[in-house]
């Protein structure tokens, strides 16, 4: 049998308008004029003329790359990072920051009319922090590349099947993002310099953790140059050989305490080095006394916490409510969360490890009453838990969200099959420079 070919690729540039902003942070085009195919461009901003190049071609969209722009946008900015346009990291750092978030909330908007068929009654002012150097957590990806007789520590190129060659990383904390290149010189100088395919990193407030990914056993010479590193650099060293059950400190030896305050609410949650946390520290603070003076909970009252981790709003919301109920699908988290309320002496608190894309009908969590719910769910959204719940006992819905497709999805089932009314909906910015948006939405019955 013949292999299909790809579709040719015509290298030719040609000159576009550029419409809008696609949700992953490209310019949108057609080719011929308003009834021409869809390009995406990255590089181009709305209200721009560019040169382009084609890099990718399918049935219903053509991809492209800025050449050359003919007409700026108002809103271009030089970007800091010397890496932009190579490292798929931080797609936006050629718009004005103001007007990143400005975006975000198009985003937002849009997919709540074209998926959700819904509008908010307003649209909350969005939430914006610091926007260098805020990352606290992520996950770098190491190749030794012979051809350049080097290894490469870095997030993924915009073509991921290379890793940006990065010297820094202006997003990621100081402590880690200035590391970059040293990271990179050091993972060269080790024996097992080809087994390495990824370090993840996360910071608590007094304490850094890198987790290296091995796929074959250290040298005794390289765990030795792993535990000087970590000394001279500041970083606890942790090993992994395998899933997450193989996760164990190599310095110090016993690991180290990790945790953050979130000093509003008297609380300090303590986590582990793979453990879900909200990647910007600042943003998250604002992010939850946001959620909670939206969800207006009262003393009296009992709030049901969905997706609740380590107990991000769960704990907090202990301290305003009579109780609180937190259900999160992964028990090492849950068992983190119960730990950090006997810690902080939250006795209101109750977790429950469940899967909650599965039938819950007869989780005990499930039977009992609550009046208010607050839900963060991963990308995937909430779909399968809504539709068990009995949603009329809810007088008020809060929902956190980092993927506004699936928000939007959502919200669709809330207002048009449920009877919820969408009150208002908004932006905050996780995330500044890259295209993900994160956003926060709230329901009421009618």
């Amino acid at each position: 049998m013949a292999r299909s070919r790809s579709p040719r690729i015509d290298k030719t540039p040609f000159q576009t308008d550029i419409l809008d902003l696609s949700h992953d942070g490209r310019g949108v085009a057609r080719r011929d004029g308003e009834g021409g195919k869809v390009t995406f461009i990255n590089g181009a901003l709305p209200g721009e003329t560019v040169m382009a190049e084609q890099t990718g071609k399918s049935r219903h969209f053509d991809e492209a790359k800025t050449v050359e722009v003919l007409k700026a946008s108002p809103d271009r900015v030089q970007p800091r990072c010397p890496h932009f346009g190579v490292c798929s990291g931080c797609v936006l750092q050629h718009l004005e920051e103001s007007q990143q978030i400005v975006a975000k909330q198009h985003v937002l908007t849009e997919n709540l009319t074209r998926i959700g068929h819904v509008s908010p009654g307003s649209v909350l002012p969005a939430l914006v922090g610091d926007s260098w150097g805020y990352r606290r957590k992520g996950r770098f990806s190491v190749r030794r590349v012979e051809k350049k007789d080097k290894t490469l520590v870095g997030f993924r190129e915009l073509d991921p099947r290379f890793v940006a060659d990065l010297s820094q990383c202006l997003t990621v904390i100081p402590e880690i993002g200035s590391k970059v290149a040293a990271l990179s010189e050091f993972i060269e100088s080790l024996d097992g310099k080809r087994d390495i395919p990824q370090i993840e990193f996360i910071a608590g407030d007094a304490a850094i953790a890198l987790t290296v990914r091995h796929l074959q056993p250290l040298s005794d010479a390289d765990r030795q140059a792993w535990i000087a590193f970590g000394q001279t650099h500041g970083f606890a060293i942790y090993l992994q050989s395998g899933g997450l059950h193989t996760v164990a400190p190599l310095w110090p030896a016993e690991g180290v305490a990790l945790s953050f305050a979130l000093s509003q609410w008297d609380v300090e949650l303590a986590f582990q080095p793979l453990d879900f946390i909200q990647v910007n520290a600042k943003l998250n603070q604002q992010m939850i006394a946001h959620a909670l003076t939206l969800l207006d909970a009262q003393p009296d009252e009992r709030v049901l916490d969905l997706f609740c981790g380590l107990g991000n709003f769960t704990l907090p919301l202990a301290r305003t409510v009579r109780e609180v109920v937190g259900v999160e699908g992964e028990a090492g988290l849950v068992a983190r969360a119960k730990e950090n309320a006997e810690r902080n002496g939250l006795h209101n608190a109750e977790f429950y490890a469940a899967d909650l894309t599965l039938d819950q009908s007869s989780a005990p969590w499930m039977q009992q009453g609550f009046d208010k719910l607050l839900l963060d769910p991963p990308r995937s959204g909430a779909i399968d838990v809504l539709k068990q719940l009995p949603l009329d006992q809810f007088k008020r819905i809060v929902y956190v969200s980092c993927h506004p497709g699936s928000l939007a999805r959502d919200a669709g089932y809330l207002v048009n099959e449920r009877g919820f009314t969408l009150v208002s909906a908004g932006a905050m910015d996780m995330f500044p420079h890259t295209a993900h948006v994160e956003s926060i939405a709230v329901f009421e019955k009618h």
